[in-house]
């Protein structure tokens, strides 16, 4: 150390010791190398704060020029500037010609020098760099060019704009070369002139130390201005002044006198009344998440994968902010164990609490905030306070804050840019229209300063947005339109306007409107989140409303929209949406529209409690987080979705792997979320934020699942893979800890045991293993193989896939699923507890066992669900309501709740105990329907084979008898029912005394078809032999009508006994049945006819083929009159209009083509809208087709059912069924009645809404 320096600091030795607090100055040494760790715990050790500040003073003596320089400069930086200025004359001079060889931290010794001369301060004690910003404040600052100018830093409270400032001149090569006349740091803040004239006072002595300009300080700020000019100019040519914390404008015009300046401020707009140019950079208000965590690590000595969980909820709470995470990871440092209630007070937004770093120059986080608003002007500081409203991470539109002003566009603008240009507000400019919106800590700001203003600030804004719209009238085109519909309900109960919000979300109106622009999950959360209020009116109505969203999410919001009305005609009687729409519907029937009435919907009960399309596509896999809150899911489209369990409400989506992903699942703590894929890889992802942890790619082949222990404290993940292994992972290494050999074919499935000491995995191998977690050894196999084999098959000839596993509470009992088989394995004795057949011709695709009870949860890939009762072995339920295959089930934490997820791409949630209660009879599709005055009779037979009468009106159900029934049919007077079995037998059963008096075996085969004539004397029926029997069955007379090669489709009877008939052949057929003779033989394609209608004048016929073309037909001609081309699918059905001028033709694409019966031309294309991902909104083939009596409406079944204009070829309504694939509608004579049954055993009887009768239902 020279020999000046060490008098100096020798001189003022006692003065140092005396008041020094050695904490944060050592800090600032260690950080510029010049003390280390060890020597800072020595001081730290003397037991009083003047042994510590002497110990210190001890240690610099003997150290270097450079300890010397940052001693000076940590004075100066924690406040001891008067003890600075003692030691400011012995600072040592250090020559740049060194360079960068003497380099302390990566600052060379020259570096170090001009800053320390400049007055600029350190680095702080822990600090990271943000390199893009440091070279845009370069890049500027390189366009001055040596001339005079500006550089603005401009940025928020807290932002780091000050230690920018100071990081940009940290650098050797950009000092030398633009500024090598030094650096001059002034720190303003709020000043008055007095305090400004104080500053330039300083300022001018240090640049003249030596008193060679003048001998006495400037007496006024003009002097002051003049003598900085000459100093800038004469002194120190080519040096930057910075000039921190500039609150006012009037305080530049100090500093305007032709120098480069370099400015950090709160208000961009301060430069305004100074000349020169001018380049601004702003920083953005927070830092990122990785760098806001490097801090906190810094602070607290820890690595950063090490950080506690509240680590990142610091930096989410406080959107990064430097300055507050500086503030708490400060604290942290002396109070490790706080993490919980440093996290806890900036949640409660108690500032105060989170008191001052000893750098930092307010006493609080409040402080720093409060400070930028009392420097607003009086006229506009009431505007400011009305933005306490505003949510956080909400951009709010302009013509929001015009209509809550009542103000003019530009008025508006010009009151929000001082806040924007004063760094309150924040402008996000989207094409021609402007956005602001706040921080989160100025939001928790105002919040917790204005907090007994909040309601009426609500309400003012709730009485203005009155006064220019109407909820349910908002348009989509209007720039405030999304605003309204997002925060109007948060509005209105902030303001405690509870009528009105209740008004609000009991509107079919504003749901029609809401669900349209935003969808229904944010509707439904509204609906949980403000029960409290909404329940004070009716808590009946609430589960009105919320279940009739809840139900229909997945049709709500989605193109092309639902119509609302007819959906809410759908709901129960009793219900406040049906009341609505049936109000709505009668107006709107006046006017044309065309409305239909569920008639049965007693009888048909949706077990669901929440359905929700998150996925564009096949959905593979769901599950729930470890505290039921949330639902990860993922599929086809390649996402990985995470929504609210509750509501429905999206939280991420991700686009997690290249191709389809399998599988997902959550960690035991609910952090990570794992997901693995078609393309190989397995990978991690935080479960809040989503962003990618790991990336693992060992296995070779798809990888089929994944599973997290059940333990926390030392996760692992297990990977099944068609490479036929699986594998172990270690989150916290890169590369997989054990690899498991054993299975011979593809891992499909593996699950821990509850203790995770097992790992059970399931394979197309037909075994099922147990793997020794801590080993990674197999312990023991189980060949479910064995159990399919017959004597009959040789067992290398049957493949038997091990589909999944399931794991019981206990961990002493495992469900094993293979084929549509489960078995019951005890683990501890190796033996099989229970075997049981679904008895269905499909396969199991997944199960999972309760957690609380011995209920099992069972998918089938032919759309059905089913509970189990795994102690008695018996079926609990029959869970109906997905369109496809259902790839997964799953219960909840607490097994109160299972979820679904299918190919119809939903998810649907079901609860327990409400499904346990009710298990439906559901009917099989063959239906028959006589339609009779003002009655509906429908006969149909069920899952436990019997044979119904239903009274469609009255939903009274009369079960006749129990047979194997594979199709029925009404005589025309209601007198007897017919019905053929699998096994080719005919019966008739006489309904008055309901017994059966007549019997015939006449066909070989299972009987598809089965009809009597007009008169109810004669019995025509077909089967599966490709043989029509006509049993006359009074007489006992039989005729069989055999020409047919293949199975026949169908048949129609003509007048004059005779009969039509299509076949699988390709032939269509024209008999009497009294002879039994054909009396024509059209060959009409060269592929299956599909269908087959009849001109109501009995003149022509059409028919329909999987060879994708229509054809009419003359009956006097054995050519087709017209050949229809055109269709792109299969066609399915086809319909005569009334007065035979019509032909309608449905294909497998869902499209309906309307032609001109005369010369063929097409002339309407009722085409399916195609939304983005493909669907069309048919929902699937078009089966049935007829024309009402008039010829201008056409109904049509398929997905769902469909009535069109015939005029211009445009959808009139559509009726959403439980299920999907209607085979076949029968429509009653005057076109009001239609009667279906779709593929989840729901019969739907819909009636047109007629306002003269109120007693339909």
């Amino acid at each position: 150390m020279d020999a000046k320096a060490r008098n100096c600091l020798l001189q003022h030795r006692e003065a140092l010791e005396k008041d020094i607090k050695t904490s944060y100055i050592m800090d600032r040494m260690i950080n510029d190398g010049v003390l280390t760790v060890l020597e800072e715990e020595k001081v730290r050790n003397e037991p009083t704060q003047r042994q510590r500040a002497a110990l210190l003073i001890k240690m610099i003596l003997k150290k270097d020029n450079y300890s010397y320089i940052s001693f000076y400069n940590a004075l100066i930086h924690e406040g001891y500037k008067d003890l600075a200025s003692l030691l400011h004359g012995g600072i040592p001079v250090i020559s740049s010609s060194n360079g960068g060889k003497d380099s302390v931290g990566g600052i060379t010794s020259y570096v170090r020098t001009v800053l320390c001369e400049g007055g600029v301060p350190q680095r702080p004690v822990v600090f990271v760099t943000r390199k893009k910003l440091v070279n845009a404040i370069q890049q500027n600052l390189f366009k001055l060019n040596g001339e005079p100018g500006w550089v603005i830093i401009y940025g928020m409270a807290g932002c780091g704009k000050s230690v920018l400032a100071a990081e940009t001149v940290r650098d050797h090569s950009f000092l030398d070369g633009c500024f090598p006349g030094g650096v001059h740091w002034v720190s303003f803040g709020k000043q008055d002139k007095s305090g400004l004239l104080m500053k330039l006072q300083n300022l001018c002595a240090r640049l003249d130390h030596d008193e060679s300009f003048s001998q006495r300080l400037p007496l006024n700020i003009e002097e002051a201005k003049d003598r900085l000019r000459i100093l800038m100019l004469r002194k120190h040519p080519r040096s930057l002044l910075i000039l921190d914390d500039v609150w006012d404008p009037w305080v530049l015009k100090a500093f305007d006198n032709q120098c480069q300046i370099l400015i950090t401020t709160r208000d961009k707009s301060v430069t305004d009344s100074v000349m020169g140019p001018k380049y601004v950079v702003s920083v953005e208000s927070g830092l990122g998440k990785e760098k806001g965590l490097e801090i906190l690590s810094l602070f607290v000595n820890m690595k950063k994968a090490d950080l506690p969980e509240q680590a990142h909820s610091i930096i989410k709470e406080c959107k990064g902010s430097p300055l507050v995470v500086s503030l708490i990871g400060a604290l942290l440092r002396d109070f490790p164990n706080r993490w919980d209630y440093y996290l806890r007070q900036l949640q409660n937004k108690q500032f105060k609490r989170i008191r001052k770093s000893s750098s930092y120059d307010y006493e609080a986080l409040d402080e720093a905030m409060s400070i930028s608003v009392e420097m607003l002007r009086e006229d506009i500081k009431d505007y400011y306070t009305d933005l306490s409203i505003l949510q956080k991470d909400v951009k709010v539109p302009t013509k929001v804050l015009c209509i809550l002003w009542d103000m003019e566009t530009e008025e508006v603008e010009d009151i929000l840019q001082e806040f924007v240009n004063k760094s309150l507000l924040f402008c996000d400019r989207n094409g021609k229209s402007f956005c602001y919106y706040l921080h989160d800590l100025q939001v928790d700001f105002l919040i917790e300063k204005n907090r007994n203003q909040l309601q009426d600030l609500h309400k003012k804004l709730i009485t203005q947005f009155q006064r220019y719209h109407q909820p349910h009238t908002l348009s989509p085109d209007q720039e405030d339109c999304m605003y309204w519909y997002s925060f109007l309900a948060y509005h209105m109960a902030s303001a405690n306007m509870h009528k009105e919000l209740c008004a609000l979300m009991f509107s079919l109106d504003w749901i029609k409107a809401k669900t349209e622009l935003v969808g229904p999950a944010h509707l439904i959360h509204e609906f949980v989140e403000y029960r409290h209020i909404l329940d004070e009116k009716d808590c009946g109505v609430c589960e009105n409303f919320q279940e009739f969203l809840s139900l229909n999410g997945h049709l709500l919001g989605r193109q092309p929209f639902p119509n609302i009305v007819q959906l809410g005609l759908c709901e129960p009687e009793t219900s406040e949406v049906y009341q609505q729409a049936k109000l709505q519907a009668k107006q709107e029937v006046d006017n044309g529209m065309l409305y239909l009435e569920w008639i049965n919907k007693k009888n048909n009960k949706n077990l669901s409690r929440l359905v929700v399309r998150p996925h564009t596509d096949a959905v593979y896999h769901a599950c729930f987080s470890e505290d039921g809150q949330r639902i990860a899911s993922c599929g086809v489209d390649k996402t990985l979705q995470v929504f609210k369990a509750e509501t429905g409400e999206k939280l991420l989506e991700i686009k997690a792997h290249e191709d389809e992903v399998l599988c997902c699942a959550f960690s035991a703590d609910d952090r990570f979320i794992a997901t693995c894929s078609v393309d190989k890889k397995v990978k991690i992802w935080n479960s809040m934020t989503g962003e990618l942890v790991h990336t693992y790619d060992e296995h070779t082949e798809q990888v089929n699942c994944c599973h997290f222990t059940n333990n926390s404290h030392h996760l692992l993940l297990a990977t099944a893979s068609s490479d036929c292994f699986l594998k172990l992972w270690d989150l916290n290494q890169k590369e997989c800890r054990n690899t498991m050999f054993g299975h011979t074919n593809s891992v499909n499935h593996c699950r821990f045991s509850p203790d995770d000491k097992l790992l059970a995995s399931c394979s197309a191998d037909g075994t099922l293993k147990l793997w020794d977690v801590k080993s990674a050894n197999e312990k023991e196999s189980i060949n479910v193989k064995q159990f399919f084999l017959n004597s009959e098959e040789p067992q290398e000839d049957m493949e038997v896939i091990v589909k999944c596993c399931s794991w019981s509470a206990d961990g002493a009992r495992i469900m094993v699923a293979a084929k549509n088989k489960i078995f019951l394995f005890n683990i501890h004795a190796s033996g099989l507890l229970a075997e049981i057949h679904t008895g269905h011709h499909s396969t199991i695709q997944y199960c999972d066992f309760s957690p609380q009870n011995h209920l099992a949860v069972v998918a089938l890939s032919q759309c059905c669900v089913e509970l189990w009762n795994m102690d008695s072995c018996l079926k609990v339920a029959d869970c109906r309501g997905h369109l496809s295959w259902v790839h997964c089930v799953m219960f909840s934490p607490d097994g109160s709740s299972f979820l679904t997820s299918s190919d119809d791409q939903t998810i649907r949630l079901w609860e327990t105990k409400k499904v346990c209660e009710n298990s439906a009879i559901v009917l099989k599709q063959e239906i028959d329907v006589v339609f009779q005055e003002n009655e509906v009779m429908v006969l149909a037979v069920d899952n436990t084979r019997h044979l119904q009468l239903i009274n469609g009106k009255t939903g009274q159900i009369d079960y006749l008898t129990e047979a194997q029934v594979s199709c029925c049919c009404l005589s025309p007077h209601l007198q007897y029912i017919a019905f053929g079995g699998e096994d080719g037998t005919i019966e008739i059963l006489e309904l008055l005394n309901n017994r059966i008096f007549q019997s015939k075996i006449g066909h070989k085969k299972t009987v598809r078809h089965i009809q009597f004539t007009d008169d109810g004397k004669t019995l025509i029926s077909s089967s599966d032999d490709s043989l029509i029997q006509v049993w006359n069955w009074q007489a006992e007379e039989c005729v069989f009508l055999q020409a047919h090669r293949e199975t026949v489709k169908d048949f129609r009877l003509l007048k004059n006994s005779r009969l039509l008939s299509w076949s699988f052949d390709g032939t269509v057929k024209v008999w009497s049945i009294i002879t039994g003779r054909i009396e024509k033989d059209f060959v009409c394609h060269q592929d299956t006819v599909l269908s087959c209608d009849i001109s109501p004048d009995a003149t022509k016929f059409s028919s329909t083929s999987a060879d994708k073309t229509a054809k009419i037909w003359s009956f006097e001609l054995l050519s087709p009159l017209h050949e229809l081309r055109g269709h792109k699918g299969c066609v399915r059905c086809s319909a005569f209009s009334m007065d035979s001028t019509l032909l309608a033709t449905g294909d497998d694409n869902g499209e309906i083509r309307i032609w001109n019966v005369s010369n063929g031309e097409l002339l309407h294309l009722c085409a399916p809208v195609l939304i983005e991902e493909g669907a069309a909104t048919h929902g699937g083939w078009v089966t049935d087709l007829c024309f009402s009596p008039d010829s201008k409406m056409l109904v049509s079944a398929g997905g769902y059912l469909k009535w069109w204009n015939v005029d211009t070829g445009e959808s009139s309504q559509t009726f959403y069924t439980n299920g999907t694939n209607l085979k076949k509608i029968h429509v009653s004579p005057d076109f009001k009645t239609y009667v279906t049954v779709d593929n989840l055993g729901s019969d739907e009887i819909s009636s047109e809404t007629d306002v003269d009768r109120q007693d339909k239902s």
